[in-house]
């Protein structure tokens, strides 16, 4: 984007374990012109974050604390109720994910051609590390199912770096409490005919001796919320 546009954008972060990495992220994040604001959801964290997150004290960010931990997709049930910016883009609280492209991902939003963007970690032209090869035929397959039962033709249902127009968030309710947020999201946007555009993004993935969270488990809860969100499958059980 060569023009000037002035910040815009409400930035989402659900937190959990991560003291390692979080006042970097923080930086970083701040660090986009296009910043209007940071809100922070830290769930409960035990590692010395919340510690952390308490101390922060800078104008453009507000923590909220989980009272118990809950999972991503109610960090981010409970961030999304808090923006006030036009426009919303998840960020996860490692360093996976580079907010030094908020302007490549929410360009099509900026420019009126979409309501959501998805950042796929899998356009071949985009800079990634090389890591786990099921995991990435986990996704690819959840991807497909998804796909399938939406009628999108999405590459990373998964990603992380989804960005609304906030007028799509206030159009429904997130009912998952973990990862199976991110299929759940997916299903709802389809089933409420947004403009959807993939914008490809780096990705610095970590291993689980680096802090890596997601699990088998998560991969059939979103195989299950798939299955349960989608339009068809609302349409078939309603027969």
């Amino acid at each position: 984007m060569s023009d000037y546009v002035p910040p815009c954008l409400s930035v989402v972060m659900p937190c959990y374990n991560e003291a390692a990495t979080i006042e970097t992220v923080v930086e970083r994040v701040l660090a986009s012109p296009l910043t209007l604001e940071l809100v922070v959801v830290d769930d409960c964290s035990t590692d010395g974050t919340r510690d952390i997150l308490e101390k922060l004290d800078r104008e453009r960010v507000r923590v909220f604390l989980q009272p118990v931990n809950m999972g991503k997709g109610a960090a981010l049930r409970r961030g999304f109720a808090e923006v006030m910016g036009p426009f919303v883009i998840v960020q996860d609280a490692d360093l996976e994910y580079h907010p030094e492209e908020y302007p490549t991902v929410v360009e099509p939003l900026l420019t009126g051609e979409a309501d959501v963007v998805f950042g796929s970690r899998f356009h071949a032209a985009r800079p990634h590390r090389v890591l786990y090869y099921w995991h990435s035929v986990g996704n690819r397959f959840l991807t497909t199912v998804s796909n399938m039962l939406t009628n999108l033709n999405l590459t990373d249902m998964e990603t992380c770096y989804k960005a609304f127009r906030t007028e799509v968030l206030r159009s429904f309710v997130i009912e998952e409490n973990r990862f199976g947020v991110e299929p759940e999201m997916t299903a709802k946007v389809a089933a409420g005919n947004w403009r959807i555009w993939e914008v490809g993004i780096g990705y610095s993935g970590r291993t689980y001796q680096e802090g890596k969270k997601i699990g088998w488990k998560d991969g059939f809860r979103a195989l299950y919320c798939i299955l349960k969100y989608s339009p068809y499958a609302r349409r078939i059980r309603r027969r």
